[in-house]
C-alpha cells in the first residue's frame, strides 16, 4: 500500500498520497472526475503559475503577504516554470464548473513546494496555505479566465509566425509557377486560362488575410480581469493589486497585457475567447479549402488532373504497391475539421454563462488551447513537408489550357460570342483544339491566333489580340 497523509477541508478528511504535491481538493477532483484522462495544456499550467507568481509579488509589494512566504511561493513557481513538478497537475480537463478543481491543484502544488522551501513538509499548510497565501486576493472566477487569456495569447504568438511561413512558402511557389499556363476551372468545368502561379498567389493572399485576423483577435486576449475577485467587484484586493499583476505579466512575456476596463464584463463575458475560436474556425475553412485544391490538382497520377505533384512522405496503401497519397493535405483537412468542431463547443460554452460568471470556462480553455496547438503543428508540417516541395507539370498544364473549349472566350472580341460558340461546338464534336478549328475555318491568321493566345494576354486584364 502506498503511504498517505491525512488532510482536512470543509467537507471532512481524506487520504492524499504522501509523495504528492497536490492536496485534498485536488484529490477529490481526481476521484470525482475520471472522465477523459486528458490533462490541461502545458502552456495553460504555465500561464496559471505565472498568474500566481505575479499575484504573490504584487501582494508582497503592497505589504499584504509576508516576504518570506511570498518568496517561497515565487521560488516554487519558478521551479514549475522551469519544468519541474509537471506531473503534479492531475485534474482532468472535464471537471467542476469555473475550473475550481484545477485552480486548487495549482494552489496546492505551489503551497506544498513553498512549505518545503520554508523548511516544512508537504501538507504543512501553517507555513504556506493554498487559500490564504497562494490564493491571496484571488478567486477562481478571476484567476481562471486570466490564465485562460494569457495562455491563448501566448499560443497565438507561436501560431502567427507559422501562418506567415505558409504564406511565404505559397508566395515562393507563386513566383516559381508564374510562367505556367493552365486551364482555370469553375463549377469543376473547364474555364478560361490562368497561370498556375496566379492560383498560388491567391492562396498566399488568403493565408495573409487569415494571419492578419489572428493577429487582430490576439489583442482581445490581452485584457485581463484579474483583481475582480469573486464577482468582479475587487473585494479583498488592494486597489493597486490588479495593475501590478498585469504589469508583471506584461514584463515577463513581452505581451502588452493590461487591466480590463470593466472587471465585471471580463468575468461575465468570454467574448475574447469565443472570438478567437471563431477566427480560428474561419482560418480552418480557408486552409481546408486550399488543402482540398492541392488534393484535386495532384489527383492521378494518370487518371486525374495531375497538374502538380506533392512530396511523397510515406506509402499510400497497404495493398496497392507504389501508391502515393496527398497525406499532408489530408492531415491538414482533418485538423481543420477538429478546429471547426472545437469552435462550436466554445460558442455553446460562451453563451452558457449566467449573471456574474460563466462556469463553462474549463471546456472553453481546453478546446481553444487544443485548436491553436494542433492547428499550429499541422500548418507547420504542411508547409515544410508539402508546400515547399510541390512541383508542377508545365506541359500537362499547358495541354489542358490549349484543349479547353473555354479558350474560345479569347475570341469574343474578334469573332463575337455566337461565332465563338460555333467554334467550341465544332472543336468538341471533332475532338480538335480551338486553335485548329479557327485556323481551318480561316477565321484568324496564324499570326493573329498567336497574339490572341499569348499566355500573358490571356491571364491579365485586357482584350487578347486586340488591335491597337
Amino acid at each position: 500500500m502506498a503511504k498517505t497523509r491525512t488532510e482536512k477541508d470543509s467537507l471532512g478528511t481524506k487520504e492524499v498520497p504522501e509523495e504528492a504535491y497536490w492536496g485534498i481538493q485536488t484529490q477529490r477532483a481526481v476521484e470525482n472526475f475520471p472522465i477523459s484522462g486528458i490533462r490541461p495544456h502545458p502552456r495553460f499550467t504555465e500561464s496559471f503559475v505565472m498568474v500566481k507568481k505575479a499575484a504573490a509579488l504584487a501582494n508582497m509589494e503592497l505589504g499584504l503577504l509576508k516576504k518570506e512566504t511570498g518568496q517561497a511561493v515565487t521560488r516554487a513557481a519558478d521551479e514549475i516554470l522551469g519544468g519541474k513538478l509537471r506531473d503534479q497537475f492531475v485534474v482532468d480537463v472535464y471537471q467542476m464548473g469555473a475550473g475550481t478543481s484545477f485552480h486548487m491543484n495549482v494552489n496546492e502544488v505551489l503551497a506544498n513546494r513553498a512549505a518545503e522551501l520554508l523548511g516544512g513538509k508537504r501538507g504543512d499548510y501553517a507555513l504556506c496555505n493554498p487559500n490564504d497565501h497562494v490564493n491571496m486576493g484571488q478567486s477562481t472566477n478571476d484567476a481562471f479566465p486570466t490564465a485562460m487569456r494569457v495562455c491563448g495569447r501566448l499560443l497565438l504568438e507561436e501560431f502567427i509566425p507559422v501562418l506567415a511561413g505558409l504564406e511565404k512558402a505559397l508566395a515562393a511557389k507563386a513566383g516559381e509557377f508564374d510562367p505556367i499556363l493552365k486551364s482555370a476551372r469553375t463549377h469543376l468545368q473547364d474555364a478560361v486560362p490562368i497561370r498556375l502561379g496566379q492560383e498560388f498567389a491567391a492562396y498566399a493572399a488568403t493565408v495573409g488575410k487569415c494571419r492578419d485576423r489572428v493577429r487582430a483577435v490576439a489583442a482581445l486576449l490581452e485584457e485581463l480581469g484579474i483583481g475582480g475577485s469573486a464577482a468582479g467587484t475587487g473585494m479583498n484586493t488592494h486597489p493597486d493589486y490588479r495593475a501590478r499583476v498585469c504589469g508583471h505579466l506584461a514584463k515577463w512575456t513581452a505581451v502588452p497585457f493590461r487591466c480590463a476596463p470593466d472587471m465585471r464584463e471580463a468575468m461575465q463575458s468570454n467574448f475574447p475567447v469565443s472570438t478567437t475560436a471563431a477566427v480560428l474556425k474561419l482560418t480552418a475553412l480557408e486552409l481546408g479549402r486550399i488543402a482540398n485544391d492541392f488534393r484535386l490538382l495532384c489527383s492521378g497520377p494518370l487518371t486525374g488532373l495531375a497538374e502538380i505533384t506533392l512530396p511523397a512522405v510515406q506509402p499510400g496503401s497497404s495493398i496497392m504497391p507504389g501508391k502515393v497519397n496527398p497525406s499532408m493535405a489530408e492531415m491538414l483537412n482533418m485538423v481543420c475539421f477538429q478546429v471547426i468542431g472545437n469552435e462550436l463547443t466554445v460558442s455553446l460554452a460562451a453563451q452558457a454563462g449566467q449573471l456574474e460568471l460563466n462556469v463553462m470556462m474549463p471546456v472553453m480553455a481546453h478546446n481553444l488551447n487544443t485548436s491553436i496547438e494542433i492547428f499550429k503543428n499541422a500548418v507547420r508540417e504542411f508547409t515544410e513537408r508539402c508546400v515547399k516541395g510541390v512541383t508542377a507539370d508545365a506541359d500537362r498544364c499547358r495541354h489542358y489550357a490549349e484543349i479547353s473549349p473555354s479558350l474560345a472566350t479569347a475570341l469574343n472580341a474578334r469573332l463575337g460570342y455566337a461565332r465563338a460558340a460555333e467554334v467550341v461546338k465544332k472543336a468538341l464534336k471533332e475532338k480538335k483544339t480551338i486553335s485548329q478549328v479557327v485556323l481551318e475555318e480561316k477565321l484568324l491568321t496564324a499570326e493573329e491566333m498567336t497574339k490572341v493566345l499569348d499566355p500573358k494576354a490571356l491571364t491579365e486584364p485586357g482584350i487578347p489580340g486586340a488591335k491597337p
